[in-house]
């Protein structure tokens, strides 16, 4: 009899726990593996700003987003060096979508050059700075297959680094807005929570942005605009 009562009190005990878990699911509408899907997305087009301008520009639709950083994203995303005009289309569907009706100048980019004598396109160096541009989701919307993505905008500056000279490689990195105003510093041996706390309690500080994302019924996601 006890035992009979054990398991119904353990399966009393899994259906409020379940029923709850339904309850919170349906509030964020959003799943774990959905964020991480999400957030993989955005890193992947996120860009530099000393190469592009803006790591993330404003545009209300992909066909619209400035071709320099259309074409920086999918150089960041390849795979190979040296490619053919049809591979870098290719790329550009795979990253943007089928909405994307933007194709890559034949005559090549000042980052993706032509070589008229192998007929290919090779992918060339960039020299970036020591501030490295980076985003922190801070809330997702979603209806049906449209995700609507609110990104927090920062940087995180290692130019201290640079010509640090101490004990333990121990150096600061500046937290900085857009404006490259220093919001904090850290020590280089504190955690990346210790980066997204600061965000948090200081958002108000920081450029912000939402990013809209479509999914597709393979469950890819394409970026359609940002405002």
């Amino acid at each position: 009899m006890k035992r009979l009562l054990v398991i119904i009190s353990v399966l009393l005990i899994t259906f409020i726990v379940m029923y709850i878990y339904k309850i919170e699911k349906n509030k964020t509408n959003v799943t774990a593996s959905e964020v991480e899907k999400i957030e993989n997305y955005i890193s992947n087009i996120y860009m530099w700003k000393e190469i592009t301008n803006e790591a993330l520009p404003k545009f209300n639709n992909i066909n619209n987003a400035p071709d320099l950083w259309l074409w920086e994203v999918v150089k960041k995303n390849l795979e190979e060096y040296e490619l053919t005009y049809e591979q870098i289309n290719n790329k550009a569907k795979e990253i943007f979508g089928e909405n994307l009706s933007k194709t890559f100048p034949t005559e090549g980019t000042d980052y993706i050059i032509y070589d008229y004598r192998n007929e290919k396109y090779y992918v060339t160096g960039i020299g970036l700075d020591a501030e490295e541009d980076s985003f922190l989701i801070k809330k997702i919307e979603k209806k049906k297959d449209k995700y609507k993505v609110e990104i927090i905008e920062y940087i995180e500056d290692y130019s201290k680094a640079i010509n640090y000279e101490g004990n333990n490689d121990i150096y600061e990195i500046d937290i900085k807005n857009l404006n490259g105003e220093i919001v904090k510093t850290i020590k280089s041996n504190e955690n990346e929570e210790k980066i997204i706390d600061i965000i948090k309690k200081n958002a108000n500080k920081f450029s912000k942005k939402i990013v809209n994302l479509s999914e597709n019924s393979d469950g890819k996601i394409y970026i359609d605009s940002v405002n």
